[in-house]
């Protein structure tokens, strides 16, 4: 059976009013670990994350509306006139797109809980997202793995085993196969091996959309994986953790050995784009586009590099895999014109600062712009 988040703890720390919070509350028991596509359908549920993420975004939506005047006295009451304050709130306070868009997704999912499957547009319905700078890129502008960063994987994975074994073995599993986090937290090993060539990732997938990935005679790993599994579930989860608790001891090793955006610059997630990368690369014979403006492959291979990537990832559309290999053309752009120190100081100004609606404005990542900004600086 699929696990679903006890949410009345989420639920109880925002303030909310008390026949308004059991209404709130026996949606989500009925729901809550549902999944919510305009293009599948699926009987699995929802990831723990994904599930925790739902309900904390649309308490803390509800809340802000309290704050903001409106008296709802259920969730039912929900009207366009409470999305509309919600989207100008958020974008007020300069959240991105994105982010809005994922706050949207899930007022989606509570409107169609509630038989209102019209209640809730995209972003675009209610500003100009060109205008405000909120436009959504799929297209990877910045390197996450861990060697743009000069980060050796198998040296910081392997002072992170002499904190905890656990964690490391499930770095191990990401940067091996391109695991997601929570895919490496649940994977079995003894139950994905089907075959010497392909592993059948199950467990914790994004949609619970299960994949295969290629093997690569990575044994070594796999046996450590065997070996350190709970005897019970058979994850690398320990036994003495459940899934929510493993995330906090997960977060707070990682931090610890500075794999953070704050710290190194980067997190377990570039593991994956790593991996990613590195199969573009052995399949198209050249580095992925992010790499910079190299050569190009031949365009079969390219197209054969791409297909391989995005099913190894989990996606559905092959353009999904630019978030992690940018693209050639994207590349040459910026190689070719990069922003003069007057360009950057100019745009700075016409956006008051703002420095999302400055990089927009040059046509450059928020952290290429920061880079810019630190060398002048300097």
């Amino acid at each position: 059976m699929a696990a679903i988040l006890n949410v009345r703890a989420i639920v109880n720390g925002y303030g909310l009013a008390p026949a308004f919070r059991e209404e709130l509350l026996r949606l989500f028991d009925d729901h809550v670990a549902e999944i919510h596509s305009t293009t599948r359908i699926s009987n699995r549920a929802l990831s723990i994350k994904t599930q925790e993420r739902r309900a904390t975004s649309l308490c803390k939506a509800f809340a802000e509306l309290r704050d903001g005047g409106f008296a709802l006295q259920t969730p039912w009451s929900l009207k366009a006139k409470h999305v509309e304050y919600l989207v100008r709130h958020w974008v007020a306070r300069e959240q991105s797109g994105g982010t809005i868009e994922n706050k949207l997704t899930y007022l989606r999912a509570i409107a169609q809980w509630m038989g209102k499957s019209n209640l809730v547009g995209t972003l675009a319905n209610y500003v100009d997202r060109k205008e405000h700078g909120l436009e959504r890129s799929y297209i990877a502008t910045e390197d996450k793995s861990w060697a743009a960063h000069g980060i050796s994987a198998s040296d910081k994975i392997a002072e992170i085993a002499q904190t905890c074994p656990h964690v490391a073995v499930q770095l191990k599993l990401q940067a091996a196969f391109g695991l997601r986090r929570e895919e490496s937290f649940l994977f079995r090993p003894l139950e994905a091996v089907r075959n010497t060539d392909q592993l059948r990732i199950m467990r914790g997938t994004k949609g619970g959309r299960e994949r295969d990935v290629p093997f690569d005679a990575k044994l070594a790993i796999l046996e450590e994986a065997a070996r350190l599994s709970n005897g019970f579930t058979g994850s690398t989860i320990p036994q003495s953790h459940t899934l929510v608790q493993w995330v906090d001891r997960y977060k707070t090793v990682m931090k610890k050995h500075g794999v953070t955006k704050k710290g190194l610059g980067v997190t377990g997630h570039g593991l994956r784009h790593q991996y990613l990368q590195e199969l573009y690369a052995r399949v198209a014979g050249v580095a992925a586009p992010i790499k910079g403006s190299g050569p190009r492959p031949d365009a079969s291979l390219h197209e054969e590099a791409m297909k391989r990537v995005v099913e190894a990832a989990g996606h559905s559309r092959v353009t999904k895999a630019n978030a992690y290999l940018s693209t050639f053309a994207l590349q040459e752009r910026v190689t070719r014109r990069r922003p003069t120190d007057e360009e950057i100081r100019q745009a700075l100004v016409d956006a008051d600062g703002n420095k999302s609606h400055a990089a927009n404005a040059l046509g450059i990542s928020r952290q290429a712009l920061y880079r810019a900004l630190s060398a002048l600086e300097n």
